[in-house]
C-alpha cells in the first residue's frame, strides 16, 4: 500500500504560482486590499472617512491608515503591503474635494476628484486592466 501526501492542495498550489507570476504585487481586481486611504493628520480623517464609504459603496476594498504616523513612513510602509492605490489627503485636497493618488511602484499618478476615481477603480476592476 502506498499512501499519497500532497502538504500543499490545489487551492493553495493556484495561490502560490500567481503570488509567483505577479512578484506579489497583485492587479488591483486580485488585490486582498485595492485602496488604502493616507490622511496627512488626524485633522482630514473626517475626509478620509468620506471617501472610504463611497469606495466601499461602490465595492472597492479600501481602509484608513490612521495611524499617528509621518506620511512618508505610511507611503513607504503602503508601498511595502503592495496596495495598488494609496489616496493621499491633507489640506489641499479636502478644499478642493479630490484625493492626490499614487500607483504601488509607480509613484505619484496626479489628482481627481472621488467621483472621477471611483470610476477609473472600478473600471479597472471590472475590466481587469492594469490600469496603466
Amino acid at each position: 500500500m502506498i499512501i499519497h501526501r500532497a502538504p500543499l492542495g490545489t487551492h493553495e498550489r493556484f495561490i502560490g504560482f500567481l503570488l509567483e507570476h505577479y512578484a506579489g504585487k497583485l492587479p488591483v481586481w486580485l488585490s486582498p486590499q485595492q485602496v488604502k486611504i493616507l490622511p496627512i493628520s488626524d485633522k482630514f480623517m473626517g475626509f478620509a472617512q468620506t471617501v472610504k464609504n463611497q469606495l466601499k459603496a461602490a465595492g472597492v476594498r479600501v481602509s484608513i491608515d490612521d495611524r499617528n504616523e509621518k506620511i512618508g513612513k505610511k507611503i513607504r510602509d503602503t508601498e511595502l503591503q503592495r496596495v495598488p492605490y494609496m489616496l493621499v489627503v491633507g489640506e489641499k485636497e479636502v478644499s478642493e474635494g479630490r484625493v492626490s493618488i499614487r500607483r504601488q511602484g509607480k509613484g505619484d499618478a496626479g489628482t481627481m476628484s472621488i467621483e472621477e476615481f471611483v470610476t477609473v477603480i472600478t473600471r479597472e476592476i471590472k475590466e481587469r486592466s492594469s490600469g496603466d
